[in-house]
C-alpha cells in the first residue's frame, strides 16, 4: 500500500501534489493544515486523515488521530519531539503501540525508529519562503516493512 504523507501546508496546497499523491491509497496530514478546502482538496486525490496543527482554526480537527492501514497502526499529532515525547502524548504512545507516528510542526523531514516505532515527518510542504526546502512523502508499506520517500517540491 502506498501512503502520501503531507504536513504543514498552511493554507497552500502546492499544484504539483494531486500528480505526486497519484495512486496513494490514504492520504496523513500532520497538521498546521490552513482552510478545510485543503482536506477537501486532498480529498479529490484519496481519503484524508488529518490533525489540529498550532495554527489551525478549524475546530472538526483532533489534536490525535490514529488510522490503521495496511495493518499498521498510525498515530498522528503536530507537535512531537521523539526523543522526549511530552508527557500526555507519551502515556497516548504507551497505551496506543503504533507503528508509526506521523507529525509536523519543525518543517524537516525526519525518518528514524525509536524502539519499535517509526517516527515520521514529511517536511514543509506550504509557500515557498525564504529558500526553505520543501517537501511531501510516500510511504511503501508491504509485508517486509515500510519504505520513506520524501518528493522535493
Amino acid at each position: 500500500m502506498k501512503l502520501g504523507v503531507i504536513s504543514d501546508t498552511h493554507d497552500f496546497l502546492d499544484p504539483r501534489i494531486e500528480k505526486l499523491f497519484s495512486g496513494v491509497a490514504h492520504i496523513l496530514h500532520g497538521g498546521d493544515v490552513g482552510s478545510p478546502i485543503i482536506l477537501l482538496e486532498l480529498a479529490q486525490i484519496a481519503p484524508v486523515t488529518a490533525v489540529l496543527g498550532n495554527t489551525d482554526t478549524d475546530t472538526t480537527l483532533k489534536l490525535t488521530e490514529i488510522v490503521t492501514l495496511a495493518g499498521r497502526k498510525f498515530l498522528l499529532h503536530h507537535i512531537v519531539n521523539p526523543l522526549a515525547p511530552h508527557e500526555k502524548l507519551q502515556h497516548r504512545l504507551h497505551r496506543e503501540q503504533p507503528d508509526v507516528v506521523i507529525f509536523g510542526h519543525t518543517h524537516k523531514p525526519f525518518n528514524q525508529v525509536i524502539g519499535r516505532t517509526l517516527f515520521f515527518n514529511p517536511g514543509y510542504a506550504g509557500k515557498p519562503k525564504f529558500g526553505a526546502e520543501r517537501s511531501i512523502a510516500l510511504l511503501h508499506c508491504d509485508e517486509t516493512g515500510i519504505r520513506a520517500e520524501f518528493l522535493p517540491l
